[in-house]
């Protein structure tokens, strides 16, 4: 029975070594800061089209106040003319991976003006990644005001 445990382990242990990423850890890093960028720059333009690629299918947000969204209300939201961004910028990004999946964590800046009246935001977000298929596809989002 031991040598029969024994090999069912070097089998598991080899089919699980064969099935990790070849990719260094610092390729998925920078990766996932250049998605989060493509994210701003997305938002700035309101290119929806884009998102939409960087967003699961089942992807939730949750903003400053404590409001969901799915991702079609998210897609919507960034269509609307009324939000104008000049800024949108992270900083402070930190990358924790797990896998195949991850957890990015920063600050970030949005400024501009909605309906006509200007913002200022300033606030920690912490976006939850997955890599499916090999792509990175963020599943959930969710930020909090940080005080001025």
């Amino acid at each position: 029975m031991p040598k029969t445990l024994l090999c069912l382990l070097v089998i598991w242990t080899s089919v699980a070594v064969g099935q990790t990423s070849s990719k260094p850890p610092a390729a998925d890093k920078s990766m996932l800061i250049a998605l989060e960028n493509a994210w701003n720059q997305a938002q700035l333009h309101h290119d929806s089209k884009a998102l939409d690629a960087l967003v699961a299918d089942s992807f939730i947000s949750t903003d400053n106040e404590g409001v969901l969204q799915n991702k079609a209300q998210f897609l919507a939201d960034n269509r609307d003319p009324a939000y104008v961004p000049s800024v949108m910028a992270n900083s402070d990004v930190k990358v924790f991976l797990y896998g195949s999946s991850a957890v990015v964590a920063g600050i970030y800046r949005a400024k501009g003006t909605y309906k006509g009246t200007a913002f200022d935001h300033r606030g920690r977000f912490t976006d939850t990644w997955v890599s499916l298929n090999d792509k990175w596809l963020c599943v959930a989002t969710h930020t909090s005001s940080l005080k001025k």
